[in-house]
Formats: structure tokens, C-alpha cells, sequence
């Protein structure tokens, strides 16, 4: 076997790059500024940013990072570390989870407005959340970052768990004091929030949403809150509906 040593390679009249009718093997490292036609192999590194005009088609990458849209024609198959998406996610077709739907309980956060306490329930950071009665009703309850760029509907459960001792916020029967009577929506409208929205929830036949009197006992109140697509600034768009399952205690049955 020969060994050529040279400084560079131009093609005959010196103008050019040489040709490789027959192609040219290669074992160790190429370095180029810049390539052209097609590259074949079973490895390529790349330091620099890499620009494709037509098509990309990989198998065992180890990551992808796309500011654009990915498109895979045969599915995604996450082996390892599971999915995070941080926004929002659109699925043509029905959803099936073989594990099971594991959701987020979040601390829900309270401040005080016009003397009255607000329950303040971020819809974009949880669908699930906790709270222990403090002494005092809970004047409002507001669903903050309520999507409303489209007809939609966010459900949000609360777990309010009664003093230990005197159990405080039971009567909630008007409307400064009502869970569920008393209602403010800030809806999030092409990635921000607007001013808020004051209305009410329907519930069952017409009455109020009561904790229960019982010291400890754990109350599970649900909202759903439907954006009918009309005028996000409106409160004639919004319906909430509340319902409760509660008075959950310690016992000699259960664990």
C-alpha cells in the first residue's frame, strides 16, 4: 500500500476541488467548513449548528431538541425519565393512560380582599387542592389563569380539612361567606391574565356548599368551571358548578 503526504489537492487546472468518480473511503476524522451532496456512514459529529432544508429521518438519537415541530410517523416510545410538557398539549384522538392519571395536589394560597378571604385556585398550575379552615369563612373563591383563548372546561377539587378543635367556616350561606356563592374568575387570554371576573356557582338544587360542623372531618368540594367560548371579559361566558362529597372521618373502619 502507498502513502501520498501532501500540503492540499486541487483538481488539474488548480481552480477547484478534485473529483472522486469512484468514490473515496475514509477512517479517520474529516474536517470541512462546509459540506454538500449526501453523507453516509454509521457516525457523524457535528460541533457546529447543522442546517437541513428537506427532511431529517433518524433512528437512536440520543436527544432532540426542536424550536419547530416534530413529526413522528410511527410514534414516540419514551423508554426512560418520562414526558414533561410545559405547555399546552393537543391530541387529536382519544388519550389512554395504562398506568393510571396521577395528579398534583398543590397548597392553595389565600389573601384577604375588601375584608373578605380569598381561596386563590391557579387552574394552569393544578386541578387539585388542599387547605385546613384557619378560624373564618372563606369569602371568595377564585379560579386564577383560567384558559379562554377557546370553549373549554377546567374541573378543580378542593380538600378543606375542619380545626382540630372548634370548627370554623360551616355556615357559608351568604354571599360574603359562601363557598361556591361568591366567585371570581381571572382568565388567561393569549398568554395573559386579564381582570378579574365576580359571578357565582350553580349547585344543587339551588342551596349552598356547607362544610362539615365536625372537628378534623375532610370535605371534598369540586368546581367546574366552563368557558362557553363568548367574550372572555364577559361574565355571561363563564359557568361554574360546585358540588361536595364530604364529612370524611377517622374510624374503626378504614385505615
Amino acid at each position: 500500500m502507498s502513502q501520498l503526504n501532501v500540503d492540499s489537492i486541487k483538481n488539474r487546472t488548480g481552480t477547484g476541488a478534485p473529483s472522486f468518480p469512484s468514490g473515496a473511503t475514509v477512517t479517520g476524522v474529516i474536517t470541512a467548513t462546509t459540506f454538500s451532496g449526501n453523507i453516509t456512514g454509521t457516525a457523524a459529529t457535528f460541533t457546529g449548528n447543522v442546517s437541513i432544508a428537506g427532511t431529517l429521518t433518524y433512528e437512536d438519537v440520543t436527544n432532540v431538541d426542536s424550536v419547530g415541530l416534530i413529526t413522528a410517523r410511527s410514534g414516540i416510545v419514551i423508554s426512560g425519565a418520562g414526558l414533561t410538557v410545559t405547555g399546552i398539549s393537543t391530541f387529536a384522538n382519544d388519550v389512554r393512560f395504562r398506568g393510571g392519571v396521577i395528579e398534583n395536589v398543590s397548597a392553595a394560597t389565600t389573601y384577604t380582599s375588601g375584608g373578605a378571604l380569598v381561596l386563590e385556585l391557579d387552574v394552569r398550575n393544578s386541578t387539585t387542592y388542599r387547605y385546613s379552615m384557619v378560624g373564618g369563612n372563606i369569602g371568595i373563591v377564585s379560579f386564577k389563569n383560567m384558559p379562554a383563548d377557546v370553549e373549554n372546561g377546567s374541573t378543580v377539587t378542593v380538600l378543606f380539612t375542619q380545626l382540630s378543635s372548634t370548627p370554623s367556616g360551616a355556615g357559608n350561606t351568604t354571599a360574603a361567606t359562601g363557598i361556591g356563592t361568591n366567585c371570581t374568575v381571572i382568565p388567561f387570554v393569549s398568554g395573559a391574565a386579564i381582570a378579574g371576573i365576580s359571578t357565582r356557582a350553580l349547585v344543587g338544587s339551588a342551596t349552598t356548599v356547607t362544610l362539615s360542623t365536625t372537628a378534623s372531618d375532610v370535605d371534598f368540594v369540586s368546581f367546574f368551571v366552563h368557558y362557553t367560548g363568548g367574550t372572555s371579559s364577559a361574565a355571561a361566558s363563564y359557568k361554574i358548578y360546585a358540588t361536595k362529597n364530604g364529612g370524611f372521618r377517622q374510624g374503626s373502619i378504614g385505615v
